[in-house]
């Protein structure tokens, strides 16, 4: 790796890409991989730290996730986290054992701010618990620097060794001064300069993206989402006139939105790039139908799109690169980043098909978090409206329509969304919510409308509030807001005769119905 970089190594925790994400807001880049990961690919990469996530297992039971005992003696600073924690004493010769009080939830720590790793944080500081196990003697060499009522080690270190184990969680906003605790870490005991900026990322990524490409042709998939208006122009000021975009219209768009599109990036929009407008909904309804998994949906979705931009570079000729807007979200949740469970395949991940007639992939936002893209994105000049536009998947309305996609279905959700979101905007929320959108449920119920029975689809509201879209928080919609905006969906849009409010939190759900 040529930038400095903390890894985290992957034991199947929960918050193991908010670990990332603290990172870099300290400013400092950081992938996560599995704790499979060999000893000797660690030591290629040469990271400057390396963080040891939480996780479900108990570390002394055989066949709990492990790790050699030589990660601890590279001279690289190492910090444990809950499960990391209790790994690292255990692999050390401390003693890790099942505790008589669990600890979860809002903890209040007692600090040893002598510690580097507690440098300008309260003595006493709420952090978040989550653990059954408690570390009951520490290894040979370690002192301890933090404790609580219920459990006597709650950090402990080997500062000459550079060794760190945090029994709770300073990745969630939970912990009050988990923030400082990282920048402690990373930017204190690790010593990196803290370069990881998006001037630094976009000026190298253009020299990359020039290296590679040469005097080729690239075809970019441009969907008019953030990601991929963000790839399409990095692409543009990286290499001109050899970039040729195509936009697909699956008919799985939001209403209007193929024809806003081509507006903006078309022939008389505000860019000059080669664009090409594919209507293809037809046929992809044709390959949809009948189908009612999420995860079949998503790689068909996914293989069909490869193979219209395989046919649109037939016809520019000799194309060399696909270029696609993934981001570091798409790649985690898709079960290739680290070693938790795969959540969903996203179509340009893991719902590729195994050949793809193209030389190679280009991914260049394949290491950033949704709002990294964003910063990204106002680098390049990319106006605000643009940047901060509502999120759409790539599967489109595909994986906001549950079950089956008929054309149908797809004028339901079109048309109550539009409503949605001209009420969303009305009341001055858009600004607040970070991503709001109708689905469209497999639920149909009896209602009564003019003194008539109707046996009509149910429509779920989704409104969240998030920084980075691996959790989110359900907004609080004034009810008069959801209320005209359920009596507009039930009065103007046909098929429908109830709608609901989605309140749950990501996790324990997503983002996305499917």
């Amino acid at each position: 790796m040529n930038r400095e970089t903390v890894i985290v190594l992957d034991f199947g925790g929960q918050y193991n890409q908010l670990v990332a994400r603290r990172v870099r807001e300290c400013n400092v880049y950081c992938e996560i991989y599995s704790y499979k990961t060999g000893i000797e690919k660690i030591k290629e990469m040469n990271p400057r730290g390396i963080i040891l996530t939480g996780g479900p297992n108990s570390c002394y039971e055989e066949d709990s996730p492990t790790y050699t005992k030589e990660l601890f003696e590279l001279g690289i600073p190492v910090l444990g986290l809950c499960y990391g924690a209790q790994l690292m004493q255990h692999i050390l010769g401390g003693k890790v054992e099942r505790a008589e009080v669990r600890e979860y939830g809002k903890t209040e720590v007692f600090v040893d701010t002598t510690s580097e790793l507690f440098s300008n944080v309260s003595p006493t500081t709420t952090c978040w618990m989550s653990h059954f196990d408690y570390i009951s003697q520490t290894a040979p060499g370690f002192r301890i620097t933090a404790h609580t009522a219920d459990c006597p080690v709650a950090a402990a270190e080997n500062a000459d060794r550079q060794l760190y184990a945090i029994q709770f969680h300073p990745e969630v906003l939970h912990t009050k001064e988990g923030t400082k605790m990282l920048y402690n870490f990373v930017r204190g005991v690790c010593g990196c300069a803290g370069d990881w900026k998006m001037d630094s990322f976009v000026e190298q990524s253009i020299r990359a993206i020039r290296e590679k490409v040469g005097d080729g042709k690239v075809l970019c998939a441009l969907s008019g989402g953030v990601d991929s208006s963000v790839a399409a122009v990095l692409l543009s000021k990286a290499v001109g006139d050899q970039l040729t975009c195509v936009f697909v219209d699956q008919g799985l768009l939001r209403k209007n939105e193929g024809d806003e599109v081509e507006a903006v990036f078309g022939p008389e929009g505000n860019y000059d790039l080669n664009f090409i407008r594919v209507n293809a909904q037809e046929r992809f309804y044709q390959k949809l139908a009948g189908v009612s998994e999420p995860e079949a949906k998503r790689k068909i979705i996914g293989e069909e799109f490869i193979r219209v931009f395989e046919e649109e570079a037939k016809k520019i000729g000799a194309v060399d690169f696909l270029v696609q807007g993934t981001i570091y979200p798409d790649v985690v949740e898709s079960g290739l980043g680290g070693e938790s469970a795969v959540i969903k395949s996203h179509h340009n991940v893991g719902g590729l098909p195994d050949y793809v007639d193209f030389k190679e992939i280009i991914e260049p936002l394949r290491d950033l978090f949704k709002d990294e893209v964003r910063k990204a994105g106002l680098e390049l000049g990319i106006p605000e409206y643009l940047v901060y536009r509502q999120p759409f998947p790539g599967p489109g309305l595909g994986i906001r329509i549950i079950g089956e996609v008929t054309a149908e279905k797809v004028r339901i959700v079109q048309d109550a969304d539009a409503i949605y979101r001209e009420e969303i905007a009305k009341a001055g929320l858009d600004k607040e919510i970070n991503q709001y959108f109708a689905a469209l449920t497999n639920m149909r119920s009896v209602g009564v409308m003019g003194d008539e029975r109707t046996y009509d689809y149910a429509v779920a509201l989704r409104a969240v509030k998030t920084i980075d879209f691996m959790t989110a928080e359900a907004a609080d919609i004034p009810f008069e807001v959801l209320n005209r905006v359920m009596n507009r969906i039930i009065n103007e849009v046909k098929g429908v005769n109830r709608v609901m409010y989605d309140l749950t939190s990501k996790p324990p759900g997503t983002i996305e119905f499917e």
